[in-house]
């Protein structure tokens, strides 16, 4: 599952992540909370992280690092939509006249 996590968070934000990817997942969070906050906002829209899921993390959490909450915001979205998507995958032995 975590690799397939990887591949997600990496296909969303273009990026490349080493094999072991989450501390270089926080450390490019953190750079784009630095250097390219528009960046930031965008890839949680892409990802579907809502910014009011953000703000409460930020306000329960404030003391905290910020790029770790979001990141980890990130990899819990994606594993839901794992989960999800799991869930809801069709058995391709259906008859396409059962699909339909």
């Amino acid at each position: 599952m975590e690799d397939l996590i990887k591949s997600g968070i990496e296909k969303e934000a273009g990026i490349e992540l080493a094999s072991d990817w989450h501390q270089q997942f926080v450390d490019y969070i953190r750079f784009l909370i630095d250097t390219d906050f528009e960046k930031l906002v965008y890839l949680l829209y892409r990802i579907d992280v809502s910014e009011q899921k953000i703000k409460q993390l930020l306000e329960n959490k404030s003391t905290s690092d910020a790029g770790e909450i979001i990141a980890n915001a990130i990899i819990e979205r994606q594993k839901e939509k794992m989960v999800s998507r799991k869930h809801f995958r069709f058995d391709d032995t259906e008859s396409k006249e059962e699909k339909w």
